[in-house]
């Protein structure tokens, strides 16, 4: 059984810049309420089937599985709408790997990074470009970019 213990960060985009290739992100929801989320993903020439449970303070049951990319590419289209688009970054900063997500289509215009780590108590190295910790607004999570997308939020970010 697998957790997922992690933080979430608002980028200051004047600051960061990619050190590393991105990879383009789809992914779509079969199930998005808190109790369940079901997510299928393309990540470049790969594909997963992910399921979540409900999050309690910054942890919950997280189980994922590779499957072939035609069933992936298949699911998406079964997936609500719209679809979660974004290119993923990976940056090492104090052994800890920050995965940055710059957002497009209807997610246009947002840019997360997320540290997972061991414990909710572990002390991590904030790096110059993060930003306000989002890691309890909901409205931050994939799942609900895809049902309330950040175009729509007007002025009320972070």
């Amino acid at each position: 059984m697998g957790t997922e213990i992690e933080h979430k960060f608002l980028v200051n985009t004047a600051v960061w810049n990619a050190v590393t290739p991105g990879v383009t992100y789809r992914q779509g929801y079969l199930s998005s309420v808190k109790e369940r989320v079901v997510r299928v993903r393309t990540a470049g020439d790969k594909a997963f089937l992910t399921i979540k449970g409900i999050t309690t303070g910054m942890t919950r049951l997280e189980f994922e599985y590779p499957i072939p990319q035609a069933d992936a590419l298949a699911l998406l289209d079964l997936c609500e709408k719209p679809l979660v688009e974004k290119t993923r970054y990976k940056q090492s900063v104090g052994g800890f790997v920050w995965e940055i997500d710059v957002f497009h289509g209807d997610n246009d215009g947002l840019v997360v990074a997320e540290i997972e780590v061991p414990d909710e108590a572990t002390i991590f190295e904030r790096p110059p470009w993060v930003a306000a910790e989002v890691s309890s607004d909901s409205r931050y999570f994939n799942s609900n970019l895809a049902v309330n997308p950040f175009r729509k939020w007007g002025g009320s970010h972070g």
